[in-house]
């Protein structure tokens, strides 16, 4: 599967942004989806991931609250909704997905976008 993410810029803290990941090449339900982020000079980070059917969420302990994955499989599309926005969240965000859902949760998926620029100001 291909996955094509969109939607970073830049915003002020305590504002909002709202991340998208379009899927294509093989049937998005058979994925689950997750978001990731890699901050200059450090490693990338577990943001987030959803069952492959959106009845499940998970989220980082530093996201939960503020953030919000969401998916819509008529439209072959993964989402993140941003809010309250950080300094520290300023980073390459990046949607992955694969068959199974444990490897959205530990970085080992199998497929991956190729990122949008999120900068918060301070």
């Amino acid at each position: 599967v291909q996955l094509q993410a969109s939607g970073g810029g830049v915003v002020q803290t305590g504002g909002s942004l709202n991340l998208s990941c379009v899927a294509s090449g093989q049937r998005f339900t058979d994925f689950h989806m997750g978001w990731y982020r890699q901050a200059p000079g450090k490693e990338r980070e577990y943001v987030g991931a959803i069952y492959w059917n959106g009845q499940k969420s998970y989220y980082a302990d530093a996201v939960k609250g503020r953030f919000a994955i969401s998916r819509d499989n008529a439209k072959n599309t993964l989402y993140l909704r941003m809010t309250s926005l950080k300094p520290e969240d300023t980073a390459v965000y990046y949607c992955a997905a694969d068959m199974n859902l444990y490897p959205v949760f530990d970085g080992r998926a199998t497929y991956w976008g190729q990122g949008t620029q999120v900068t918060v100001s301070s």
